[in-house]
């Protein structure tokens, strides 16, 4: 079994950055894709970024493009999310999460493994 755990979340103001980062532990392999997810309050957990195993083929939700990033650190067992220009609209609970299998996609339901959150809060 694989353990999850993001950080480098907190509160920023509207046009900052944050980093955040998720490290595996456990049963850890690098030939799963890995994804970020989010959940609002009131809202369902929404996709964001995701990555395949090797690192080459990368997957952003259209409201991120251009402005996150997602890269990892298979030697680290780490996945990292860049955040710029970081908008109110982006306030959430961000989720790690590791894929069935190599290929990155923006369902949920290929997750099979997740972290606990971190908490972004972009202030107006």
């Amino acid at each position: 079994q694989v353990q999850l755990v993001e950080s480098g979340g907190g509160l920023v103001q509207a046009g900052a950055s944050l980093r955040l980062s998720c490290t595996a532990s456990g049963r850890t392999g690098i030939n799963y894709a890995m994804g970020w997810f989010r959940q609002a309050p009131g809202k369902e957990r929404a996709f964001v970024a995701a990555i395949s195993w090797s690192g080459s083929s990368t997957f952003y939700a259209d409201s991120v493009k251009g402005r996150f990033t997602i890269s990892r650190d298979n030697a680290k067992n780490t996945v990292y999310l860049q955040m710029n220009s970081l908008k109110p609209a982006d306030t959430a609970v961000y989720y790690c999460a590791r894929a069935r299998g190599r290929v990155p996609t923006p369902s949920p339901a290929d997750f099979a493994s997740w972290g606990q959150g971190t908490q972004v809060t972009v202030s107006s």
